[in-house]
């Protein structure tokens, strides 16, 4: 019982450090990766029949997408590249809902990759950082 404490205390203090010194863009990418990780989990947690989990895991990508991803986004600056952002992440919240309602998840794998994407492209346009400025 304490390991796994240990463990929890441990990952939590890790991603507080990632938060804490973490830019904007990467801070985007903390949240897709976590959405990510979620919907991950929540395919195991299908394929093994814990519907406990399962629930949890797409609540928790739901959240990430709806309250992190989509609430992050500049309307205001972003123009029509922040309206295709704004409808693929309301596309794979809506769908995540509806495929745990349903109990059909044969989408996930689909919503993993729009995500892992849509992550994968957000990495390649990280700004660099000034020569000689680290951390």
């Amino acid at each position: 019982m304490y390991a796994k404490t240990g463990q929890s205390a441990y990952a939590q203090v890790s991603l507080e450090s990632q938060v804490a010194g973490a830019t904007p863009h990467q801070l985007i990418t903390l949240l897709m990766d976590g959405a990510i990780s979620a919907m991950m989990r929540a395919k195991i947690y299908f394929e093994s029949g814990n519907i406990a989990k399962r629930g949890e895991m797409i609540s928790r990508a739901i959240n990430i997408i709806d309250n992190g991803l989509r609430a992050s986004l500049n309307h205001e600056v972003g123009g029509a590249v922040t309206e295709e952002m704004e409808s693929l992440y309301e596309y794979v919240s809506r769908n995540l809902l509806l495929l745990n309602l349903q109990k059909q998840p044969e989408q996930l794998p689909h919503l993993i990759e729009i995500m892992t994407t849509l992550s994968t492209t957000w990495k390649e346009i990280e700004p660099t950082r000034k020569p000689g400025h680290y951390g």
